[in-house]
């Protein structure tokens, strides 16, 4: 088994990946938009950007109600 080193960005992204996350959402100029593109690498879960803190939380809430985890 070979061990890797991550950041912290990184393993959160992973560990979304992998409890079923399916939707990543951030705005810019917030901490948690280095998770979204770290999340953009995995091509099973759809990440995007949006304009404002609004508009994120409806496309989470839309994907959720939808039936899709989401971040």
């Amino acid at each position: 088994m070979q061990k890797e080193l991550m950041l912290g960005n990184e393993a959160i992204a992973m560990g979304a990946r992998d409890a079923g996350c399916r939707v990543a959402i951030a705005y810019p100029g917030t901490p948690s938009t280095v998770i979204t593109e770290a999340v953009a690498r995995f091509s099973e879960v759809v990440s995007s950007s949006a304009t404002n803190e609004k508009v994120a939380l409806e496309v989470a809430v839309g994907a959720s109600v939808g039936g899709a985890r989401a971040l």
